[in-house]
């Protein structure tokens, strides 16, 4: 597998971060609710630049800290990474020529390679999904009882008053419900929906529901918005007391994630253009600035070391 140095910050998406440190990145990002996916190798047979301990984080907005593997190796480590994220289960890949595979653990991936180093690596990728982000605004007894039902399931909950919040406390992928009884419940919705979190909730009556998403329209609220506003949230559990409310506003929100509907999009590095097959050896390989290509007539071919560009270039009599 082709050896190159750990890149820099924004080459490829990497960030340089190596040894302990992508175990402290990787704990950063758990605690600010990122998902993302920690390889680490668990066994190699050289000549490859992967040494068994070696470590990298992919996250599911595209970057990589640490370092897998070389050119070779890279492409097919964001692949898995990708597809590792989306399905939400851990994977043992095996990377490098058949033929230095032997005996796999049952359940493992085997990716046939055909770098020129012919080395081999065993990676363990293991998703990290981000810990729930519940926002509440209100200083309700149902409030209160949320909060603690919603900590009990090992979420990250704020519990804030009206003149705490901000939309600065959101993400795309944090819930927020407002429970401000009916004081300032449309400045508070309003600066919520700045954000877009993934759900918002007003804690109100159907009636008080409709009352307050006609004033957000008169304000310009958008109406896609509008309609995925939860007002009354909750399950319509018939609940009366606050407790019930609480129980029934969790179930929903527990309901809704169980769907899937607060998964963050998983994407490519942002510098890469897409992939394509090196020619030479099969490898699939990521193209961005870096990438060693060739022209030949109309065509451009990627290559994932520079010795693929020159045998190529060579069989193809171009300079």
């Amino acid at each position: 597998m082709h050896s190159s140095s750990a890149a820099g910050p924004g080459i490829g998406g990497h960030r340089a971060v190596e040894g302990w440190g992508v175990l402290e990145r990787a704990t950063e990002l758990a605690r600010s609710g990122e998902a993302f996916v920690l390889a680490t190798v668990v066994w190699r047979e050289g000549p490859t630049s992967g040494q068994q301990g070696s470590r990298a984080v992919y996250t599911a907005s595209g970057e990589i800290y640490g370092w897998i593997g070389g050119a070779c190796a890279e492409p097919v480590f964001i692949r898995e990474a990708i597809a590792t994220l989306e399905a939400g289960t851990p994977r043992l890949l095996a990377l490098g020529a058949s033929d230095r595979f032997g005996d796999l653990p049952q359940g493992t991936t085997a990716v046939p390679m055909s770098c020129q180093s012919e080395g081999a690596l065993q990676i363990y990728l293991e998703p990290v999904v981000a810990v729930p982000h519940l926002v509440i605004v209100g200083s309700s007894p149902m409030a209160t009882t949320l909060s603690v039902l919603a900590a009990q399931l090992d979420w990250r909950v704020e519990l804030v008053d009206r003149a705490e919040f901000s939309e600065g406390l959101l993400t795309p992928q944090s819930m927020v419900v407002v429970a401000t009884q009916g004081h300032g419940d449309e400045d508070v919705l309003a600066a919520a929906f700045k954000a877009d979190p993934a759900y918002v909730g007003l804690v109100s009556s159907a009636r008080r529901g409709r009352s307050v998403r006609a004033l957000l329209e008169a304000q310009g609220v958008e109406s896609a918005q509008l309609d995925a506003l939860r007002a009354p949230a909750g399950l319509d559990l018939g609940s009366t007391s606050h407790k019930e409310v609480a129980v029934s506003i969790l179930a929903e929100l527990v309901q809704l994630r169980a769907q899937g509907t607060f998964a963050a999009p998983v994407t490519a590095p942002a510098s890469t253009t897409g992939t394509a097959v090196d020619p030479v050896c099969g490898m699939t390989v990521q193209i961005d600035a870096g990438t060693a290509s060739l022209e030949v007539g109309d065509e451009v071919f990627y290559f994932c070391c520079a010795g693929c560009r020159t045998a190529f270039a060579r069989e193809q009599g171009v300079a």
